[in-house]
């Protein structure tokens, strides 16, 4: 079997590719995210909530259940609070009740809740949306990448830990697809990517592999063909939810930076990919001012850049750079960045043949 299934899954779109790796075709989609999704199915019922599943992306649905907890009364596993909020004590302050996941499945008896089910794979909706490529549903290898802050320790910052989670691992192996894990490895603390992978155990694949989103877009967008050839490249993935920047020297990662999209000005990011180049991005300062921070191992020299690409749903944000910024797309289209991130990333990691991203 030769066809692989990427599924890339964001704040506001869920973006699907699908590739054959003897035939050379290709087949995507994009779509309403998972957590839109189900918030949105979650926000047409009426009544009282029983809400089970696993961690997923949260935003959208956390609102919907703060809602609807000032009229009805809402349940939730300990497994789907998780989404939620880390601290279970943080979920019962909303007046949202937590009980234990094998209570939850009793409760799941009780006709007088409406049953809301969390999780960031839906296997029925990905059957329906590769079928209706006119393609089988049963794959060599399946991978999915999203965004994981991991499960920090008490008083812990989210945001460092998930950064010190980043540096560790490029610190031992610096490039984008170090981040790629097979099911049987993804770490303990990485808590949405575990529920990932293990939801995609149910999947007709031989494989399982699960990466981080932005490692993925990374990858993805120095696989484009503006990128053919160059040995320094600038990387700007803005998305829906987070932007990240990276330098690279050809296949390795220098540097990178991790912001949210609505904390970040066009001119912020200008001298943010300056000091990326020049070394003197410090991971302190950049937390402080509210991003995810910085990781540093080589200075490339800004003037050194040979190509910046601009990625993502939200890259409007630098159209009116004044830095020579092109605007990338991997396969041909933009949106499917992180899916090419994540093919490359199992193309590497399986020694399969090269693959242009054209």
């Amino acid at each position: 079997m030769s066809r692989f299934l990427m599924v890339d899954i964001g704040a506001g779109t869920m973006d699907v590719l699908c590739y054959d790796m003897e035939t050379d075709l290709h087949y995507k989609a994009v779509v309403k995210s998972p957590v839109q999704y189900v918030a949105e199915k979650a926000s047409t019922i009426s009544g009282d909530l029983l809400v089970t599943g696993c961690e997923m992306g949260g935003g959208p649905i956390t609102k919907v259940l703060q809602d609807r907890v000032k009229t009805n009364e809402v349940v939730i596993s300990a497994s789907a609070a998780a989404t939620l909020h880390h601290n279970v004590e943080k979920v019962r302050s909303w007046n949202i009740s937590v009980i234990e996941d094998n209570k939850a499945e009793k409760l799941r008896q009780n006709k007088s809740y409406s049953l809301v089910t969390l999780a960031d794979l839906e296997p029925d909706r990905l059957k329906q949306i590769v079928e209706g490529f006119g393609v089988a549903f049963s794959f060599e290898a399946v991978a999915i990448c999203a965004q994981d802050h991991g499960v920090a320790p008490p008083e812990v910052s989210h945001l460092d830990f998930r950064h010190n989670m980043f540096r560790a691992r490029l610190e031992e192996m610096p490039f984008p697809h170090a981040l790629l894990y097979r099911d049987d490895e993804v770490p303990e603390m990485m808590n949405r990517l575990s529920s990932i992978a293990q939801t995609a155990r149910g999947l007709p694949a031989n494989e399982i592999y699960v990466m981080d989103s932005g490692m993925a877009a990374i990858l993805g967008a120095s696989m484009d063909i503006l990128a053919k050839k160059k040995e320094r490249i600038f990387i700007l993935d803005v998305a829906t939810s987070h932007t990240v920047g990276a330098a690279m020297i050809g296949d390795e990662i220098a540097g990178f930076f991790e912001y949210h999209t609505s904390d970040i000005s066009l001119a912020r990011l200008e001298s943010l990919l300056r000091a990326l180049g020049d070394g003197k991005l410090e991971h302190r300062q950049i937390l402080e001012e509210g991003g995810h921070g910085a990781f540093m191992r080589k200075a490339i020299g800004f003037g050194n850049a040979e190509v910046i690409i601009a990625t993502g749903p939200k890259r409007r944000l630098v159209e009116k750079s004044s830095l020579p910024i092109v605007f990338g797309a991997p396969f041909g289209d933009n949106m499917m960045t992180g899916t090419v991130g994540l093919l490359e990333a199992v193309r590497r990691r399986k020694g399969l043949k090269p693959i242009v991203y054209l």
